[in-house]
């Protein structure tokens, strides 16, 4: 795998929004740094629903995004659904929580599905955009940041599946909002999910 893109937003307001959002993210040259909290210069606008430990980097794979292109009948460039960090030969659906990805000293792990929300539905123009990428099943990936570092597109990318409880990341979205059977909750328990989703099934 190669890293085909590192994209970086400003906060923007939407049009005919009051608030600013960090969506808007274009490629960038050069290299970049990577913390806890995701790529240094980033904006995140909303952090009660947007960034944090375990949703640092926002990822889209490149035959995702070429599926998508196909499937809107236009270019889905990098950065348009608002990732951070564009992988060439990573299909989305083929990820389970907990699986890592590899960039030089970089080191992400992937806790969760991206939801769409009412500004990435806003961001698209598309009043039913949400509800289509839900039925389409092939989220982003949220990750934490295990070791930071500089990246650069064009860096390889090594990806290591989790050995452990499977979970995949279409699924995390499909379960999203819902009340899970014991067998399922223990088995996502039993997976690195985001923070979020474990303090919500410990709960019941």
């Amino acid at each position: 795998m190669k890293l085909h893109a590192v994209c970086i937003g400003q906060a923007e307001k939407l049009p005919g929004k009051s608030y600013k959002t960090g969506i808007f993210k274009i490629p960038v040259t050069g290299s970049v740094l990577i913390d806890a909290e995701g790529i240094v210069g980033d904006a995140i606008c909303n952090r009660k629903h947007h960034g944090g430990v375990d949703q640092a980097i926002y990822i889209e794979g490149l035959e995702t995004l070429a599926w998508w292109g196909e499937t809107l009948e236009k270019p889905v460039d990098p950065g348009t659904f608002g990732e951070n960090l564009v992988i060439a030969g990573l299909d989305n659906r083929g990820v389970n929580i907990g699986d890592r990805f590899t960039i030089g000293e970089v080191v992400l792990e992937a806790t969760s599905a991206r939801i769409p929300c009412a500004t990435f539905t806003a961001r698209m123009q598309d009043p039913t955009f949400a509800r289509r990428y839900t039925k389409a099943a092939r989220p982003g990936i949220y990750c934490r940041v295990i070791s930071g570092g500089a990246v650069t597109a064009s860096d390889t990318v090594s990806y290591d599946p989790f050995e452990g409880s499977k979970v995949s990341v279409p699924e995390t979205m499909a379960t999203f909002g819902k009340r899970l059977s014991e067998e399922t909750r223990q088995r996502f328990l039993a997976a690195p999910i985001h923070y979020k989703l474990r303090r919500e099934l410990e709960s019941y």
